[in-house]
């Protein structure tokens, strides 16, 4: 059967752009299983599955429906066992969430600055007006105010990925010999800022930057199914 996956887009239904959306991409290719993405913008969110979120991804797998991507790769660990593991266990589950908060803790605000006009220009008119109002609520800035400190905080933030870097130096994935869901939350907040700006992040010799380009090879190529901005 095959299973349905929200997926967060903008004006152009083929560039997802959403980390979580791509966590939970990617979890399902791990596991082989067959997937239906339905392409939602982000007014659409709170219709989805009958309002069952305000976020994506949701998936529905039969009469299953699962919400937030750690939730998803839970569920699909335990709903086929058979099928690779994404944690390899209960200690790597525990280790998939640090991960996940020094990823939302590190990379993600580091993203939001560097790509948040260059996210607000890929909404159509209506999503572009609410991107504007609820993120400068949060941030208490323009979009454009964000920005401007962009460059000003990139070498603070290539540094505060030295303990990814560390780690990439004794493995090649953050899951070890191979990937985990670990590595898929990674993934996601690096391929949110590739799909969505083309401020350069990382440079090409950087131990992370190689390890992503890992990751983009991985299930056939899926990552690079959607072109860098």
């Amino acid at each position: 059967m095959t299973i349905l996956l929200y997926d967060l887009v903008g004006q152009d239904a083929a560039r997802p752009f959403s980390p979580h959306c791509w966590k939970g991409k990617m979890a399902l290719a791990h596991k082989g299983l067959d997937i239906s993405t339905v392409p939602t913008r982000f007014l659409e969110v709170p219709s989805v599955e009958g309002g069952i979120s305000q976020t994506v991804p949701v998936i529905r797998d039969g009469d299953k429906v699962v919400v937030d991507s750690f939730a998803i790769a839970l569920y699909l660990d335990e709903t086929y066992p058979d099928r690779p593991t994404l944690f390899g266990g209960e200690g790597g589950k525990a280790m998939a969430r640090f991960i996940e908060r020094w990823s939302q803790l590190t990379i993600h605000p580091y993203v939001t600055t560097a790509a948040l006009v260059d996210l607000h220009a890929m909404q159509d008119e209506e999503n572009a007006a609410y991107f504007r109002q609820s993120r400068e609520k949060r941030l208490g800035k323009t979009l454009e105010g964000v920005v401007a400190t962009r460059d000003a905080g990139l070498t603070a933030f290539r540094t505060a990925l030295e303990p990814l870097r560390s780690t990439l130096s004794y493995q090649p994935f953050i899951g070890g010999a191979a990937p985990l869901f670990c590595d898929y939350i990674v993934f996601g907040a690096l391929q949110w800022a590739r799909v969505a700006s083309p401020y350069p992040l990382l440079e090409d010799s950087d131990a992370v930057a190689q390890w992503f380009a890992r990751c983009l090879d991985l299930h056939g190529g899926l990552g690079r199914q959607v072109a860098a901005a």
